[in-house]
């Protein structure tokens, strides 16, 4: 018996690796007290603070309180690790490993920090209008892959990795990848001068004539998102889009209506003109038109058609959604058709109009000549040349 208790306390002292049971229960203990603290630390300090932050009027510390949220919760393991570090009996090769863990999560802690805090510091230079939001997407991603590169680099290099031979191989292995990924590249390029050009953003309305028409969703280091009109996401290569006509329906000014009215040719001119001017008119006083300064509204009378007269229609909205700008062609639709009907005329359409000619009977007699209708004669009655 007395043999067994001392093998159970051999056992206990010794533990793994030369460290008792006693020091390893009680590292657990501050690793789990550790954790628990990291959940009081967000759930309770960090939702107090959010909490308060609801109460200003400025949306940038919400955002600090939320990229810092999580790099915190690092805070109280990171000291756990550091505790357990300094209580524990290590030596030699296993005292160097822990305190390398230690400061590799030290320097996880801070670089991760300092990536959250990426987004909230662009997003103060995009609310003083000195980026676009694409410019701001681009520079805050390659900032965070940037703290990233250096951070492991850091790391690495507190576990005695030597990061030059590294970054020379690194090196070679990047033009083997270069020469085998030219379209990501051509694709990189094509996006940075998209941006650099502000050809458009996010939320802006492109159109690629007879290929595609969509919202700008984001732009990407690779492609670009467009949201077609039947909500379908469509991914297209940043070089397709930088070497073709792109229109920026959400750069315009204003939107145009332009319409070409067939009346029909039983319309006087006294009622071309009333027409005109009472459709010009409207769209004068009405709120539902801007006044373009490059081309004033009209209605005039345009053109002698093949089956109608034609009148141009041309007026212009204050840029709008799709909806709404129906809604003021129907107006201005409904508008018209009194205006036109109100005169006495009435709306053409095409048509093709077919004479049908009646001929009578032909007679061959009615063609011959005098002289032939005598000679005629003649042959019917030989006694009548001869004398008697």
């Amino acid at each position: 018996m007395d043999n067994f208790l001392s093998v159970v306390k051999e056992v206990w002292q010794e533990g793994f690796l030369g460290i008792g049971i006693t020091e390893i229960s009680i590292s657990l203990m501050i690793i789990i007290m550790g954790i628990i603290t990291r959940g009081v630390l967000t759930s309770r300090i960090i939702a107090l603070f959010q909490k308060i932050s609801t109460k200003t009027e400025s949306a940038l510390d919400d955002v600090v309180l939320d990229a810092l949220k999580k790099p915190l919760g690092y805070v109280p393991i990171t000291l756990a690790l550091y505790v357990v570090t300094v209580y524990l009996p290590l030596s030699g090769t296993a005292d160097i490993f822990a305190q390398n863990i230690v400061k590799a999560m030290i320097a996880f802690t801070i670089f991760s920090t300092m990536s959250n805090a990426v987004k909230p510091l662009f997003t103060m230079f995009q609310a003083s209008t000195l980026l676009t939001a694409s410019m701001t997407m681009w520079l805050e991603r390659a900032a965070r892959v940037i703290i990233w590169i250096v951070g492991i680099g850091i790391i690495l290099d507190i576990f005695g990795v030597q990061i030059g031979p590294l970054v020379a191989g690194l090196g070679l292995f990047s033009v083997a990848v270069a020469l085998g990924a030219q379209d990501l590249f051509k694709n990189l390029i094509a996006g940075i001068l998209i941006i650099g050009e502000n050809r458009f953003q996010p939320g802006d309305r492109i159109e690629v004539e007879g290929q595609l028409h969509g919202v700008v969703e984001s732009i990407g280091f690779r492609s670009t998102l467009i949201r077609t009109f039947n909500t379908a996401p469509m991914l297209v290569p940043n070089k397709d889009l930088s070497d073709v006509r792109v229109i920026n329906h959400g750069e315009m000014k204003y939107r145009r209506i332009s319409w070409t009215l067939n009346l029909v040719y039983s319309t006087t001119q006294k009622q071309l003109a009333n027409i005109c001017d009472q459709i010009e008119k409207f769209i004068a006083e009405s709120d539902l038109f801007a006044i373009n300064p490059d081309q004033a509204a009209l209605a005039k009378t345009d053109e002698l058609g093949s089956s109608s007269i034609d009148i141009r229609v041309i007026c212009y909205t204050e840029p709008m959604a799709f909806t709404e700008f129906a809604k003021v062609k129907q107006a201005l639709i409904f508008e018209i058709i009194n205006i036109v009907r109100g005169n006495g005329s009435e709306f053409a359409y095409p048509s093709t109009s077919i004479y049908l000619e009646k001929n009578d009977p032909l007679n061959p007699e009615d063609y011959l000549s005098k002289a032939k209708q005598e000679n005629v004669d003649k042959t019917s009655n030989p006694d009548s040349g001869i004398d008697e």
